[in-house]
């Protein structure tokens, strides 16, 4: 009797009393999730970069994610990113290439990437970044006597690749080098002057010994023989004349990258001429613009395809999230508490 009263009771409790569902709570910047987010952004950034060096995760800024319907989300990343020692060429897998320390005069690179995840998959549709040197006055306060990036077309920084190319390919019976770009240069005035540098090179059709009688036929080879390398190099110039030099070939790949390395017309890069994209700078600006034709989309989330500004993703997110937030809420809802962004500091923050 007394469940037959229970019954009777429950099925006229009136529907609107029933608890409404409350909404997924908004991603934070170190979830799982967020994370491989994050993850496939930095591995799809370091696939389209054309230059200078492949770039690590340091920290999330700030994720939005919007629901598109079912199964189908747009994610805005705002990321923090930092250089490493592998050069974009390199085949070293990211996971396996040293982020630069503070003292080596870090580079930081920021990023606005927006994906689509769609029945789990994940595939970019926008992104933009830029990338700064750290202040010289932060790395000279921590570290007084460490030397800072110097100007990619210095001449001190010129004359000493054309110095470490020339050395090594006089002493190599392999394959005779040309100079693809300058990826770094560094000058230390005190106690001694040396200049040290980086740039990347790629095996030519001839050997360093038939490059002697006539360098002017040695051309890079196709790209189903490619080999590119990297070099690094000191010339200390006082109190003695010193140079060392070392080069590694990465040995036959198919380049990745969207373009080559090319040279500004009538410039001979063996002769250790900067190709005129690095001319001023003193890093290679991790200058990424990219909105993805290909990828599905409903068009009430697209970017413009005018140019993206620097923050362009993030305002856009913004613009977005707040009319979502117009929807009609229940009576008494309470919205979640924002997540935690930004997220942790991998490395060090600049």
């Amino acid at each position: 009797m007394k469940a037959l009263v229970a019954l009777i009771l429950l099925v006229q409790l009136p529907i609107h009393q029933a608890v409404p569902a409350a909404p997924p709570a908004p991603l934070g910047c170190d979830d799982p999730e967020s994370e491989a987010a994050a993850e496939f952004a930095v591995n799809y950034i370091n696939g389209h970069s054309h230059h200078g060096y492949k770039f690590a995760l340091n920290r999330i800024d700030n994720i939005r994610v919007l629901s598109q319907g079912l199964n189908n989300d747009i994610i805005f990343l705002e990321l923090d990113l930092l250089e490493t020692t592998c050069h974009i060429l390199s085949p070293t897998p990211l996971a396996n290439c040293t982020v630069r320390s503070f003292t080596q005069h870090a580079v930081e690179g920021d990023c606005d990437v927006k994906l689509q995840k769609q029945d789990g998959k994940l595939s970019v549709l926008a992104s933009k970044c830029h990338s700064h040197a750290d202040s010289s006055e932060d790395v000279l306060q921590l570290c007084p006597d460490c030397p800072l990036l110097a100007s990619l077309n210095n001449t001190d920084v010129l004359t000493t690749v054309t110095a470490a190319l020339n050395d090594h390919n006089s002493k190599t019976a392999d394959a005779y080098l040309r100079l693809l770009e300058i990826g770094r240069a560094r000058i230390q005035y005190h106690p001694a002057h040396s200049v040290s540098v980086e740039f990347a090179v790629a095996a030519t059709n001839c050997s360093a010994e038939e490059a002697k009688n006539n360098v002017e036929a040695c051309q890079l080879l196709p790209d189903d023989q490619s080999n590119f390398g990297f070099c690094t190099a000191t010339r200390v110039t006082r109190p003695s004349e010193d140079l060392r030099v070392d080069c590694q070939l990465y040995g036959h790949q198919v380049p990745t990258l969207d373009t080559p390395f090319p040279s500004a017309p009538g410039q001979d890069t063996s002769a250790g001429l900067v190709p005129s994209a690095a001319q001023g700078f003193t890093n290679h600006n991790l200058r990424l613009s990219h909105n993805n034709p290909v990828a599905s989309e409903s068009s009430s989330s697209e970017f413009p395809t005018s140019v993206l500004s620097a923050k362009s993703v993030a305002k856009r997110a913004a613009a977005e999230v707040a009319q979502h937030d117009k929807v009609p809420r229940p009576v008494g809802f309470v919205p979640p508490p924002p997540p935690p962004c930004p997220g942790k500091v991998r490395h060090f923050k600049i």
